[in-house]
């Protein structure tokens, strides 16, 4: 399998780059997205190799056109789950899951994977029909 080049938003502590490691898939370049310094510390820390990004709102993504095969993330969950505020895609953190979506529009990768929590149906639907 060729190495992958993988671009993770919402990276915490790159359990995706464990899911890759332990799937046997073989990564060529890793782009993460954080912003919290304590994750970012065990990131750096497990795969030095990682190249750290910063803050989503901040990132061109058309500097990755064409150089990013999957795009992967898991994006902020507060406003989703059944037990925050509940406010959707409006609130502020899991606002961020269109920044998701305009690097899946604006790279083009050939695969990606997004996950979250438990949520009400109307939202995953909202989801869906953007991914």
């Amino acid at each position: 399998m060729k190495p992958l080049r993988v671009l993770s938003l919402f990276d915490g502590i790159s359990c995706g780059q464990v899911a890759l490691e332990r799937a046997g898939i073989p990564v060529e370049v890793y782009y993460a997205s954080e912003i919290d310094k304590y994750a970012i510390q065990i990131t750096q820390k497990n795969y030095p190799n990682t190249i750290q990004l910063g803050d989503v709102t901040q990132i061109d993504f058309t500097q990755f056109k064409g150089k990013i095969d999957l795009i992967m993330g898991g994006s902020p969950c507060q406003d989703l789950s059944i037990a925050g505020k509940r406010a959707g895609l409006q609130g502020e953190r899991s606002g961020l899951f269109y920044k998701f979506v305009e690097a899946i529009e604006t790279i083009k990768p050939k695969y990606f994977l997004l996950e979250n929590v438990k949520m009400k149906k109307e939202w995953q639907d909202i989801i869906s029909r953007e991914l």
